[in-house]
């Protein structure tokens, strides 16, 4: 049996396939090879992966390369032609006798915030002129590039000419009639105010004196009488009219500020009794005005405690127990009605234009109080006077007046580019999409209902004109200074919260415009207390 097991065990072995030595020393050699050549494989596909890689970053970076050159080409190129430049701003300072100086203050602001003086025919930025320039720079204005800026707006002579405004049936404004267009009218009023004492006026404003009725001249062309305020309130026997400068920086929606800080009080030459009509020194103020350091009730405050103008009145009105904060609230809501009563006329006059947005406007109006402090608008200045050459003392005053403003409006700007010539990250720097998000939680549910008026604010709903009047609006409150707005009106936070549309009266008599940026600083007050007023 151990034979057979031996036999079987030969048997099968010698049914094994029997390979030469040569063969497989072939088949190793071959074995060899193909291990070799895989390895060969992967590292040819290795480089042509790392070569793709090197291939992309270098593609990436040439695109990288080409975008920046062309930025900067654009640049340069803007520099060129003198849309643009870092180095240089220019202003062009339009006015009569320059050379007397009576601008040093504007010249010396503009140079302090970067500018340099250029002329009619240089490449300016700001464009500053003393009278009005739509006539006789027209050709130059018609045509305006978008960051170039005007100091006046078209139109506002509805608001400065004398007759337009003192004819308006405006609140704070006394009684007043064209001639000889409105005689009739006058003589019917004079029935019932037998005793009102009056003052004749024209556009110039020369010569007026206190008449009585039999006095006046009915037939001069382009004049109107007015009302005079008979029972003026005094301070050390003295007849005074305060001064308030405003800005206007955009007409459609409108948008209106004034000068918080300060305000120009002038007293009248001469002690108001005993009372003379022919003694204009005693009721007109005039270039020999009496300065307010010079009144004993208010040399305190102003020259020992260092009060503005303005804190000087105040604090002597407080000291008498007279209510300041309504003046001051009677006196914005005069501003603001004189406004919104011209708007229709300032967009009229705007569109002959491409943009009004190029335009900014400063003027002063004039306020007399009578003896319970009601409040009287004489009129309004355009180009107010900015010359402390009479009163030097008024230089803070003036150049404060005009740096707020400029900064206000952003000619005065940290940043070389305005707006309208800025890259998309340094529009997003000073004021980004989200700086003008309001009403969220509205927003959040209004889809593509853009139709319904609360969703009307909401980014998505926006036009681009729309857009842009927000940014400038949120830029004008980030830069406005020591100005403050006075339309869209001023809010408290808890106002804001408990507003009521359909019982705001004055809401509901403003144009679509005007009550989508009322919307709007509502819902920034909401937000944020500082946006309120």
């Amino acid at each position: 049996m151990l034979r057979d097991r031996c036999n079987m065990k030969n048997t099968a072995a010698s049914n094994l396939p029997v390979y030469s030595s040569e063969l497989m020393q072939r088949w190793s050699k071959q074995g060899r090879f193909n291990f070799h050549s895989n390895k060969m494989m992967y590292l040819v596909i290795g480089v042509l992966v790392l070569g793709l890689f090197v291939i992309l970053v270098n593609i990436y970076e040439l695109r990288k390369l080409q975008a920046d050159h062309h930025k900067i080409s654009q640049f340069e190129g803007r520099k060129e032609i003198g849309e643009v430049s870092q180095s240089k701003r220019l202003v062009w300072i339009h006015a009569k006798r320059i050379e007397t100086g009576y601008l040093r203050h504007v010249t010396n602001v503009f140079q302090r915030i970067g500018y340099e003086i250029g002329s009619r025919s240089s490449n300016w930025e700001v464009l500053w002129a003393h009278d009005y320039p739509f006539t006789e720079l027209n050709t130059d204005i018609m045509y305006l590039k978008s960051h170039q800026r005007v100091n006046h707006f078209p139109g506002t002579g509805y608001i400065t000419n004398k007759v337009s405004l003192a004819t308006s049936k405006i609140k704070h404004i006394p009684p007043a009639f064209k001639v000889p267009h409105d005689i009739d009218r006058f003589r019917r009023y004079v029935k019932t105010h037998p005793k009102t004492l009056w003052v004749q006026k024209s556009n110039n404003h020369r010569g007026i004196k206190i008449k009585a009725v039999d006095e006046l001249d009915l037939s001069s062309e382009g004049t109107f009488v007015q009302e005079y305020i008979s029972n003026p309130f005094l301070i050390n026997k003295k007849k005074f009219d305060i001064g308030i400068y405003a800005i206007l920086t955009s007409i459609n929606p409108l948008r209106v500020y004034t000068m918080e800080s300060d305000v120009l009080v002038r007293f009248c030459a001469e002690d108001y009794y005993p009372f003379d009509v022919t003694n204009v020194k005693k009721y007109v103020v005039g270039d020999d005005y009496t300065p307010v350091w010079q009144i004993p009730s208010l040399q305190k405050y102003h020259e020992d405690m260092k009060y503005s103008f303005k804190e000087s009145l105040s604090a002597y009105l407080r000291d008498i127990g007279r209510n300041d904060v309504k003046l001051w609230s009677d006196i914005r809501s005069a501003i603001q009605e004189v406004y919104l009563d011209k708007e229709s006329k300032l967009i009229s006059a705007g569109t002959k234009y491409k943009s009004t947005r190029n335009f900014f406007e400063l003027v002063r109006f004039d306020f007399v109080l009578d003896e319970d402090l009601n409040i009287y608008l004489m009129e309004v200045n355009m180009s107010p006077n900015l010359s402390s050459g009479h009163f030097p003392p008024n230089k803070l005053l003036y150049e404060q007046v005009v740096f707020n403003t400029l900064k206000l409006v952003g000619v005065a700007r940290p940043v070389p580019n305005d707006i309208f010539h800025s890259y998309h990250d340094e529009i997003g720097m000073q004021v980004a999409d989200h700086d003008i998000q309001v009403f969220i939680e509205t927003c959040d549910k209004c889809d593509n209902k853009c139709t319904q008026k609360e969703c009307k604010q909401c980014h998505k709903c926006l036009s681009i004109d729309e857009k842009l009047s927000l940014q400038n609006a949120f830029l004008e409150h980030i830069n406005r200074g020591n100005t403050r707005r006075i339309f869209p009106p001023p809010m408290t936070q808890h106002s804001a919260i408990h507003w009521d549309e359909s019982k705001d009266t004055s809401y509901q008599s403003l144009n679509d415009k005007n009550k989508l940026i009322s919307r709007w600083f509502r819902g920034k007050c909401l937000k944020d207390i500082g946006w309120c007023s």
